[in-house]
């Protein structure tokens, strides 16, 4: 299957569950791996026949700063409910959230959360 991938697209937005989280805000990224077959619009040059990425990633910023998640799974969660309704093109959609500002008193990095979902 051929993907559109989405690399770490930046938001601030206020999930979490403390409540600091939803006071302050934090930046989060999305990432986004959508499965699809893309022959058609290799072949014709035609934006018709893919899901545009730049719509893609529209529906995923405005998800994740409109509304408010307690947890990033949530959010993960909604980003790809509602892509596989509104592209009918995709088969399928992996959604990766990375909350480099998690509030756990550790050195990391950050933390993150994986879904994949497929067209049932």
């Amino acid at each position: 299957m051929d993907r559109i991938l989405i690399h770490r697209l930046a938001v601030f937005a206020r999930h979490g569950v403390l409540p600091e989280e939803e006071v302050l805000g934090q930046r989060f990224y999305l990432s986004l791996e959508a499965r699809l077959d893309l022959r058609e619009a290799g072949a014709s040059d035609d934006i018709a026949a893919t899901v545009s990425y730049a719509d893609l990633a529209g529906l995923a910023h405005r998800i994740a700063t409109e509304r408010r998640f307690r947890l990033i799974e949530a959010l993960a969660e909604t980003i790809a409910t509602e892509a596989l309704a509104a592209f009918p093109a995709l088969a399928g959609l992996t959604v990766r959230i990375d909350k480099p500002g998690a509030p756990v008193p550790l050195v990391l990095d950050g933390v993150a959360v994986e879904i994949t979902r497929t067209r049932r």
